[in-house]
C-alpha cells in the first residue's frame, strides 16, 4: 500500500528532514508514527500527501509511484486518503451534515448518494442525531467524530490521523482510536501520528519511530511488550504546527487544484 525506498528529503534552506528511509505499510495495517519535535514526521506525513516530494529516492502508494506526479494528478492520488487532522478544521457556518457533505461534493459525487451516505457514516461515529447540529455546538470529541466521519465518507484506502486525539480528553482519546480501529478492521489501511505513548501501548499496533530523520525502530504488534520501554523514550512534544494548513478543499480531497 505504502513503499519507501531509499527516500532522503533535504529542504533549500538545507534543513534534512528524512535520510534514507525504507518502510513498507501493508494495505489493511493499523501503523503508529512517533517521534520527537523535528523528527520528521511531519515531512513523512507531506510525502505520503504529496505536498513535498523525495530529494532522493521512490514513494509508492497504491501501486503507483508519486515523486514525480503531475498537479493535475495529485488529487486523484488524494482520493485514495481520508485526512483526520488535530484542529478539526470544520467549517462552522455548516451543519454536521453539511461538512461531511462537502467532502463527497467536492470529488462530483450525485446528490442521491450523498443522502445515502453521510447518515451511513455519521451513524458509524456515533453522531446519527447531531447531523442538523454547528460544530459549534458540539463538544472537543464530536468535533473530531465529524471529522472522521468527513475523512471516511469517500471510502479512502488510506485513513492518515494528524494527532487525532490532540484536543480531547483521555477517555476521548481512547475512544477515537477504538473507532479507528474499528475502521482498520473492516480493511482501511490507518496511520496516526501521536505523542500519546499510553494509547501506543494500550492498542497494541505496529509503531514506527522516527528520530532526527531516521526510522530507528519499526516494531510489530506482536512484540509492542516487549519493545515498549524503548519505543515510550520520545519528547511528547510535536512538530505538526510545521503540516502546511490545507484549504478545506484539499483536506478533504477536493479534485479542484
Amino acid at each position: 500500500m505504502i513503499d519507501f525506498e531509499n527516500v532522503s528529503k533535504t529542504y533549500p534552506n538545507g534543513i534534512h528532514a528524512l535520510y534514507d528511509v525504507n518502510l513498507h505499510i501493508d494495505k489493511g495495517e493499523f501503523v503508529f508514527i512517533v517521534g520527537a519535535s523535528g523528527a520528521g514526521k511531519s515531512t513523512f506525513l507531506k510525502l505520503i500527501m504529496h505536498e513535498e516530494t523525495p530529494s532522493n529516492g521512490e514513494i509508492t502508494i497504491a501501486g503507483k509511484k508519486i515523486s514525480k506526479l503531475k498537479r493535475k494528478e495529485v488529487p486523484y492520488l488524494r482520493r485514495h486518503m481520508g485526512i483526520v487532522f488535530q484542529d478539526f478544521r470544520l467549517i462552522d457556518k455548516m451543519t454536521v451534515f453539511d461538512n461531511v457533505a462537502f467532502a463527497m461534493r467536492a470529488v462530483g459525487e450525485n446528490t442521491a448518494t450523498i443522502k445515502k451516505r453521510v447518515p451511513y457514516v455519521l451513524s458509524l461515529v456515533g453522531l446519527s442525531d447531531k447531523g442538523k447540529r454547528k460544530p459549534s455546538e458540539l463538544s472537543g470529541g464530536e468535533q473530531q467524530r465529524v471529522s472522521l466521519a468527513r475523512a471516511l465518507v469517500n471510502n479512502p484506502e488510506i485513513i492518515i490521523a494528524d494527532e487525532p486525539t490532540g484536543n480531547v480528553d483521555p477517555e476521548l482519546s481512547h475512544e477515537i482510536i477504538e473507532l479507528l480501529t474499528e475502521i482498520n478492521s473492516m480493511g482501511t489501511t490507518v496511520l496516526v501520528v501521536t505523542h500519546e505513548h499510553e494509547l501506543v501501548r494500550e492498542f497494541n499496533h505496529r509503531v514506527i519511530k522516527i528520530d532526527h530523520g531516521r526510522v530507528v525502530d519499526d516494531t510489530s504488534k506482536d512484540n509492542i511488550s516487549d519493545d515498549y520501554d524503548d519505543i515510550k523514550n520520545y519528547d511528547d512534544s510535536d512538530d505538526y504546527a510545521e503540516l502546511k494548513q490545507f484549504s478545506d478543499d484539499i483536506s478533504v480531497a477536493s479534485t479542484d487544484e
